[in-house]
């Protein structure tokens, strides 16, 4: 449902959620997998393995690259919806956030889970085990994506049912509008 506000359609910005879950599923991929874990850097799979200094840093400067293009994404997004909520007082639902932020992540899973391990090659999820079982980790991450993006779309719509279609200038909590 859209809002109204002094006679102009206010919609949630659905794209800054989405752009907020590419970058937070690509910071929760490179954190997590390539830090913590240490299961695969980004062309650890297209030969350059983590069994070497130079090979490491080579990869080290491709993670930070990487994290460089989630942080952007997360720059972007926060840009939106800063610019559609700080143009009028509005209320959303926040599963509205939740929902595109999960689209977006997932999203980030199946487009980087399609490209980079499958077409690419580059690296796959898990390489500490062994080769034959690398697929299997794939597949699961394509899966979890594949599960977000339909989950986030339900929490959105959901959200858009209990955000308002029109907000007064006191809002709904009450609380004075800009």
């Amino acid at each position: 449902m859209a809002v109204q506000h002094s006679g102009r359609e206010r919609r949630f910005p659905t794209s800054a959620g989405v752009l907020l879950g590419l970058g937070l599923g690509g910071f929760f991929d490179g954190i997590v997998f390539h830090q913590i874990l240490q299961w695969h850097h980004m062309v650890t799979s297209a030969g350059h393995p983590a069994d070497s200094l130079d090979n490491l840093k080579y990869n080290t400067l491709l993670d930070g690259l990487f994290h460089a293009g989630t942080y952007i994404f997360v720059v972007l997004g926060l840009a939106l919806l800063w610019r559609t909520a700080h143009v009028a007082h509005l209320w959303w639902s926040g599963r509205m956030l939740a929902g595109s932020l999960l689209m977006g992540f997932g999203f980030f899973n199946l487009i980087e889970g399609l490209v980079d391990h499958q077409l690419l090659g580059l690296h796959h999820v898990n390489e500490t085990v062994s080769r034959d079982q690398w697929i299997y980790w794939d597949l699961g991450f394509l899966a979890w994506g594949a599960l977000m993006v339909p989950g986030g779309w339900a929490l959105l719509r959901a959200g858009r049912g209990l955000t308002p279609v029109t907000v007064d200038q006191d809002g709904p909590d009450g609380a004075r509008g800009p």
